[in-house]
């Protein structure tokens, strides 16, 4: 599905959130940027908005490496990362967020954005995200959610569930695949939920943080033995 939205994925997206997600992946990435990390890996990193950011803000020391199990994805991400002069800096990897083939401990900081949502097994991609986490290190996850107010909620159900379905078919054809993305926002675990499962994934420290009044939540975890 992933490939076959590929290049129209960042227009819908930028489309979607009237831009807006540029503003909440600069709030991610200072959560990042907190731990002075010489090594990131961002997990289902999808076209590379997400990578691309935070090498932009990141010192030149510091190593990114996107993965994602879309080739036409990250076809699209190496022809952004190649435009931005950036190929020296970004190393992208198809790979499976579920069975990351990195050793135990190569991250100081791991990021996902916009991807938790599509894991086919939630828990098992939490726990290789830690696995891969140096102790210490810091676990970022921006993911959209469900606004809490009931009114806006409601208008956010009939844009999300009604709208940008057709807005997706109008430009790529494949309305089931915008039908699905909006469909794995609503039944995505909450804050409370998400956040015990996080716990139990061997996170510590767990914040969450709303968005854009929920629209969007942040949250970040550390790794300690």
């Amino acid at each position: 599905m992933f490939d076959d939205i590929a290049p129209r994925y960042d227009a819908f997206n930028h489309l979607a959130s009237m831009n807006i997600d540029r503003r909440w992946r600069r709030r991610a990435i200072r959560e990042v940027a907190a731990v002075k990390p010489e090594a990131v890996l961002d997990v289902a990193c999808g076209t590379g908005d997400s990578t691309i950011a935070l090498t932009r803000a990141l010192p030149e020391r510091c190593r990114i490496t996107g993965v994602d199990i879309s080739p036409r994805m990250l076809k699209v991400m190496e022809g952004k990362v190649a435009s931005e002069g950036l190929g020296n800096r970004i190393s992208i990897v198809t790979g499976d967020a579920e069975n990351l083939d990195f050793p135990d401990g190569s991250f100081d900081a791991v990021t996902c954005a916009f991807g938790v949502r599509n894991f086919e097994n939630l828990e098992k991609g939490i726990r290789e995200m830690m696995r891969v986490l140096k102790p210490g290190g810091k676990l970022v996850i921006l993911e959209l959610s469900m606004p809490s107010g009931k009114l806006l909620r409601k208008l956010y159900e009939v844009y999300f569930l009604h709208i940008l379905p057709r807005v997706g078919k109008r430009l790529s054809g494949n309305e089931s695949a915008f039908r699905y993305l909006p469909a794995s926002v609503v039944n995505f675990p909450g804050k409370e939920k998400f956040t015990a499962i996080l716990q139990d994934c061997g996170c510590t420290s767990v914040t969450h943080r709303a968005l854009s009044f929920g629209l969007a939540r942040l949250y970040t975890a550390s790794y300690s033995l």
